[in-house]
């Protein structure tokens, strides 16, 4: 059976604009379409894995306004488990501005807001959510010092630790202290280059880097290679690439929270890292299909209907 997976993370209200192209600096242009979606990267974390059937636990920070009042009641509509969720009056849910390019490219401004109020001390005293945990999702969209403190009480806790380190720090530089607690990071091309300095734009890249992120302490890591799929490098020197699977695209926003929710579930349900990281590629193609964040992610039937034709 299943066990339960945990987000500690960001949520948010998405403004979306699709244009006929991305606009140049200083230049306007007239948009297509606007739609608002609920999104963060924990909140479709969570909305992925709990898509997919898996038992998860969201411990996140809204603002008591209308934005907070549609993300929570999202989260509740799909099962995901919120007696660990926070409202504050101190300051808004947090925003994303996002533009959709016509090949489904897209460009992102987070305003934090109530994410930037997610303190060390608010996940102590909701320390419970770690209780009969499997795994534990972080991604970078609150404080660090948040991050690494729910890092090490999963650690204490014997929950495994995976980091999506999005968005990556401008200077690349990730504490010691956390990624000392992290089984399995897992950046993008973007991110994995930031903080390895090293381009995985070749497969012999994409081994260096994943090598150079190993060194820093993580267990293992798994980087997401967009259309190429995925590597996983484990601490023993075993590593493996999981091909894509090819999908038109439509728009991009969360396909990489569409594999991190798809991966955790995976490792929760007992899956090898191999298993969980092709469902993972599997979701994030899917993602791709359709427009917004929270309403791409895929069923747990559409996953397994697009596995199954593949190896079929």
């Amino acid at each position: 059976m299943s066990q339960k997976v945990i987000v500690v993370g960001s949520l948010s209200m998405d403004l979306v604009l699709t244009v006929p192209r991305l606009p140049l600096v200083g230049e306007t242009i007239k948009g297509d379409s606007f739609s608002n979606f609920v999104g963060g990267k924990g909140n479709n974390q969570a909305l992925a894995a709990a898509k997919l059937g898996a038992s998860v636990s969201m411990l996140g920070l809204l603002g008591k306004d209308n934005y907070g009042d549609i993300v929570l009641g999202n989260l509740q509509q799909n099962n995901v488990d919120c007696r660990h969720m926070l409202r504050t009056d101190k300051t808004g849910t947090g925003i994303a501005n996002i533009w959709v390019g016509p090949a489904g490219e897209n460009v992102i401004v987070i305003i934090p807001n109530a994410n930037g109020a997610l303190s060390p001390q608010l996940v102590e005293e909701n320390k419970a959510i770690f209780d009969d945990a499997a795994v534990l999702l972080l991604q970078l969209e609150i404080p660090l010092e948040t991050v690494t403190r729910a890092a090490h009480l999963a650690r204490e806790c014997g929950v495994k630790v995976i980091l999506n380190p999005a968005p990556a720090p401008a200077d690349g530089k990730l504490p010691a202290e956390l990624l000392g607690c992290v089984d399995i990071i897992v950046p993008n091309e973007t991110e994995a280059m930031l903080i390895t300095g090293i381009n995985p734009d070749t497969e012999e890249n994409a081994l260096r880097c994943a090598e150079k992120l190993l060194a820093m302490g993580p267990g293992t890591v798994v980087l997401t290679l967009g259309a190429r799929g995925a590597l996983i490098v484990e601490q023993s020197g075993n590593h493996q690439f999981i091909s894509s699977f090819q999908v038109k695209v439509v728009d991009s926003t969360a396909a990489g929270d569409a594999f991190l929710g798809a991966m955790a579930a995976g490792l929760a349900d007992n899956l090898t890292a191999g298993q969980a990281v092709k469902q993972g590629c599997a979701a994030g193609a899917l993602a791709c299909t359709r427009a917004g964040a929270a309403p791409s992610l895929p069923s747990k039937e559409a996953l397994s209907t697009l596995l199954e034709n593949a190896t079929g």
